[in-house]
């Protein structure tokens, strides 16, 4: 039997006909139906460290499922399911309310409350049903069959449920208001009062290595005093405050802040620190690539969640040589894991199957120290950025023609190991696949700029031999970049060379990423330009990944023609980088506003990524129905797109900062109140293409232009 590829399966879908709600807090999710249940047979669940714990948690109210009515989450952690008991036969109303308050951070607390609306008593019967499979994350992502299952035991009121296949991993199950308990079942018969009410509070503790893990929270504690709600107020209290006289963009900014704050995973064995995890359901982890580009849009919130990410990657950098893991010196981690089938993927728990994380290392390093960051912590990085270095040098380029090219080193591993990672995400105008080695064009760009960074912090740092070595090399690549991947005929860059070093002809949206890095001509970004702005790229609801013209397109695929949100954002920014050409920036301005109305239509949260059909045939755009969702990078795109508009460039060690918006007109004035750049605290106010800027010292070059 052939290996699966890692990560490489086709996800089950996570939403039913009811709809999926997804809670998080770091490496704990939850996904249940809109009533709150936990559906046996589905990919919902409790999930903690990779691996799902509670795979059925089904209430029953008089032997029935609740009628639900409303589903309310002010924060990516908590919610209230609102139900009622259902109506008696022939009536229409019901009098008993049923609310389920749920919050999630290492463990799971439900607090059940019965309301009786009545002039009289009432009899109420509750069941809950509870089962463990202890599945890891990528089975339950790919419909395999469940893990061992668990075995139910009772103590006293609590349900205990241990992995029959390791038994140092379980849960317990406990409440309050004395239930009768029997395996994998509690119980309650109750009495509430006419206008009154009557609860109970459940906490779900998970136990790993036979030890209970603490969870967040404590029992009878306000959500508003647990730990996740902690942890928010810090992040909000330390990240920049946004606003915009746009309700859609407020609203979209204000998820942004809320799920970016969830997403986070603090290193408890480092102080703390902070790296941000790519997305639930499915990628609750450390991403380079993600991590990393979501570090990178979330500057203007908090410079420190990208000196954590890069802190963390460096830690894992590889070290030595090893084709099962895909590791070698230099290289940044494509992902780490920690479920119980780690250990039989691809031979551990990190794997390093990226091309595109090495560059985005050093290109963010180079950016966090502009945004302010401490002189010695980036000091302190610059060794894993020449690693990284290096390692596009020796392993990256393949052939020593200068571009870097990847291909698996198993038959386990990512075929395609750009952002478009899809075994079919690389093919050519006619649909044809590409064979390895491949040179992705954003790649190159990513390298181009990868180098310059490095030559800046040179610079910076008194070493002018480094700084010379790498203008250099990135000049070098330009030139070979224009000469190899521009297609004259196309009007755009070849999205790859294949292995023949043919140019892969398919117009793609990894082209914008060549404007965004930079390493675009100003003749063939003009160019670029008028392509992307057609019909076949841009949908009304923001950029196609693959051109409706091309032979592989399908809107309703992952990677051939849907729209990804950071995508689009990045090819926003990129577009605004070249503002100075015809039709950059109204072509930035249809993208995002066109984005922007898709975040309203998903209540104010962009997705993973949706269906690319054009917004004249559909809208509502239609959602991809295994879209991760919140998605750290889909998250963070809104703050790419406010950054750009804003022409937001600050240099911290050079006292300068440099605004000049280009604000769509229906976003009215945007504020960034307490922006931190290093020590100083400043306040930046534009409308349209004037900006005022409060807080800077005198000595510093404020650059304000239209």
């Amino acid at each position: 039997m052939t290996p699966e590829a890692f990560n490489a399966g086709e996800p089950v879908p996570v939403t039913s006909a009811g709809g999926t709600v997804t809670l998080v807090e770091g490496s704990t999710f939850c996904l249940s139906g809109t009533n709150g249940d936990i559906q046996p047979g589905t990919s919902h669940g409790l999930f903690f460290r990779d691996a799902r714990l509670v795979s059925r948690w089904e209430l029953r109210l008089d032997g029935q499922s609740p009628h639900p009515l409303s589903v309310i989450s002010p924060e990516a952690f908590a919610a209230q399911f609102v139900l009622r008991r259902n109506p008696k036969p022939g009536q229409a109303d019901s009098t008993l309310l049923l609310v389920r308050e749920r919050l999630v951070g290492d463990g799971l607390r439900e607090t059940i409350t019965l309301r009786n609306l009545g002039r009289e008593n009432t009899v109420a019967t509750l069941t809950l049903h509870v089962d463990a499979d202890f599945s890891d994350l990528f089975a339950v992502k790919e419909g395999r069959p469940a893990h061992g299952g668990a075995d139910a035991t009772v103590a006293g009121s609590e349900l205990l449920l241990r992995d029959r296949s390791d038994g140092s991993r379980g849960l317990s199950v406990s409440a309050t208001a004395d239930p009768l308990a029997a395996p994998g079942v509690l119980n309650w018969r109750v009495v509430v009062p006419a206008r009154g009410e009557w609860s109970t509070e459940i906490v779900v503790q998970p136990t790993v290595g036979n030890r209970r893990v603490r969870p967040q929270f404590d029992r009878g504690e306000e959500v508003e005093a647990s730990g996740p709600a902690r942890k928010i107020r810090a992040w909000r209290d330390v990240s920049t405050m946004i606003a915009a006289d746009d309700p859609v963009l407020t609203q979209v900014l204000q998820r942004t802040e809320s799920d970016l704050g969830a997403l986070q995973i603090h290193d408890s064995s480092q102080d703390g620190r902070p790296f941000v995890a790519a997305g639930a359901p499915w990628f609750m982890t450390l991403f380079g690539r993600d991590s990393l580009l979501t570090a990178w849009m979330a500057l203007p919130l908090d410079v420190g969640l990208a000196l954590g990410t890069l802190e963390t990657l460096a830690e894992l950098q590889g070290k030595r040589v090893d084709p099962l893991t895909e590791e070698e010196p230099g290289r940044i981690l494509h992902e780490l894991r920690l479920g119980p089938d780690s250990d039989q993927v691809l031979g551990g728990s990190h794997y390093y199957g990226t091309v595109d994380a090495s560059p985005l290392f050093v290109m963010l390093l180079a950016e966090c120290w502009r945004w302010g960051a401490g002189e010695t912590a980036v000091r302190a990085l610059l060794p894993a950025a020449d690693a990284a270095l290096e390692w596009l040098e020796r392993y990256g380029d393949r052939d020593g023609d200068g571009f870097v090219e990847y291909r698996r080193a198993t038959d386990r591993g990512l075929l395609n190991q750009g952002w478009k990672d899809s075994f079919d995400g690389i093919n050519d105008a006619a649909g044809r696949l590409a064979t390895t080695p491949i040179a992705l064009c954003e790649v190159q760009g990513y390298g181009y700029a990868a180098w310059l960074a490095r030559a800046e912090l040179a610079d910076a740092f008194n070493d002018p031999a480094t700084s010379a070595r790498c203008r250099e090399r990135a000049e070098r690549l330009r030139e070979r970049f224009a000469e190899a991947f521009w297609l004259p005929e196309q009007g755009w860059y070849a999205v790859a060379l294949d292995g023949r070093k043919q140019p892969l002809d398919a117009l793609t949206s990894n082209t914008a990423h060549c404007l965004w890095s930079g390493i675009a001509t100003d003749e063939h970004a003009a160019v670029l330009i008028e392509r992307l702005s057609r019909p076949e790229m841009d949908t009304g609801y923001g950029l196609r990944t693959l051109s409706s013209a091309m032979g592989a397109y399908n809107p309703m695929s992952y990677h051939n023609g849907s729209v990804w949100p950071h995508d689009t954002a990045i090819a926003v920014a990129g577009l605004l980088r070249y503002a100075h050409l015809p039709g950059a920036v109204d072509l930035a301005q249809r993208l995002a506003t066109g984005l922007l109305d898709a975040a309203a239509s998903f209540g104010g949260r962009l997705p993973e990524l949706f269906c690319g059909f054009s917004r004249s045939e559909f809208s509502p755009p239609i959602p991809y129905p295994t879209s991760c969702s919140p998605q750290a990078w889909a998250s963070a795109a809104p703050l790419l797109l406010v950054r750009s508009f804003l022409g937001l460039e600050p240099h911290v060690p050079q006292q300068r900062l440099v605004v000049r918006p280009h604000l769509p007109g229906q976003w009215g004035r945007v504020r960034l109140s307490d922006l931190r750049l290093g020590e100083l605290t400043v306040h930046v106010e534009a409308d349209h293409e004037v900006a005022k800027v409060r807080g800077l010292p005198e000595g510093w070059d404020l650059r304000l232009a239209g």
